[in-house]
């Protein structure tokens, strides 16, 4: 045989091998792809979204979402709206009525004269009134037997006077000169007696006489010592306790003797001590 032949025989049965050989790889791989997928469990419906769901991203919830530059926010899911109910508006409560303010105190007949909230007296009313050397209204009495009660409470009322014990039907004297401006009667005061001084700066006021002095008429003038009453006990006095009040008002401009500034007058005796 020939060179040439024996190489043509040499490559035909090489190719030959080479098909064989590639034939039997094919059958190897198949069978044992065949075993492989045997061995291995087959995957359920069941498992295949858990499966997608560990390789799928975690969710982001709406609320917390942040919407791309430039993009509208979109509206919340339905399913995931919750309703919460907008609590009630708060309201103060209601504070109680305030008491009706008691009516002015109006004059009138049945009614002592009322003193009006004037500024309170200085020492330039003191001076004046010290230069008088006024008397004690109370016959009888020294400075000695007088109490300062000038600004003790009588209820809820201010006193603004000294009350001066003493028996009943002992006379009562003019403090200064003057002129009596007022005889009046009253359901507090009981018998009272109103005196200007000349100038009409201030008004001595007398109350809860028993009776009054006889031939004592509204504008009689009037000397310091002159007997104008009688210690008694008439408007809301004690009955077992028979006193005068007195006190001094300073008047204002329209001279009005029901109403004034009052002033003790405790220390215009009591320097005397």
């Amino acid at each position: 045989m020939s060179a040439g032949s024996r190489t043509a025989v040499s490559f035909f049965a090489g190719l030959c091998l080479g098909a064989l050989a590639l034939y039997v790889g094919l059958v190897w791989s198949g069978a044992l792809g065949q075993r492989v997928a045997t061995a291995l469990p087959a995957a359920t419906p069941a498992s295949a979204p858990t499966q997608a769901a560990a390789l799928s991203p975690t969710p982001v919830p709406a609320s917390t979402a942040t919407p791309a530059a430039g993009a509208e926010p979109s509206a919340p899911s339905a399913a995931r709206t919750t309703f919460v109910p907008e609590p009630a508006p708060f309201t103060f409560p209601a504070e109680p009525p305030s008491p009706t303010p008691p009516p002015l105190d109006i004059h009138s007949p049945n009614e002592p004269p009322r003193s009006v909230p004037n500024p309170p007296p200085d020492l330039g009313d003191y001076d004046r009134l010290r230069s008088r050397s006024l008397a004690i209204p109370v016959q009888g009495l020294t400075p000695r037997d007088i109490k300062d009660n000038f600004a003790e409470l009588r209820g809820t009322r201010p006193h603004e006077a000294i009350d001066m014990l003493a028996p009943r039907g002992t006379p009562v004297v003019a403090v200064a000169e003057g002129t009596v401006k007022k005889l009046f009667t009253s359901d507090r005061g009981g018998l009272t007696v109103y005196e200007f001084d000349p100038e009409e700066a201030y008004c001595y006021y007398y109350a809860h006489l028993d009776r009054y002095a006889d031939g004592l008429v509204e504008g009689k003038r009037l000397s310091k010592g002159d007997v104008i009453g009688y210690v008694g006990t008439s408007g809301n006095a004690p009955a077992n306790t028979p006193h005068l009040h007195f006190t001094i008002f300073r008047l204002g401009p329209e001279k009005h003797w029901w109403e004034g500034t009052p002033i003790n007058p405790y220390p215009l005796w009591a320097l005397r001590k």
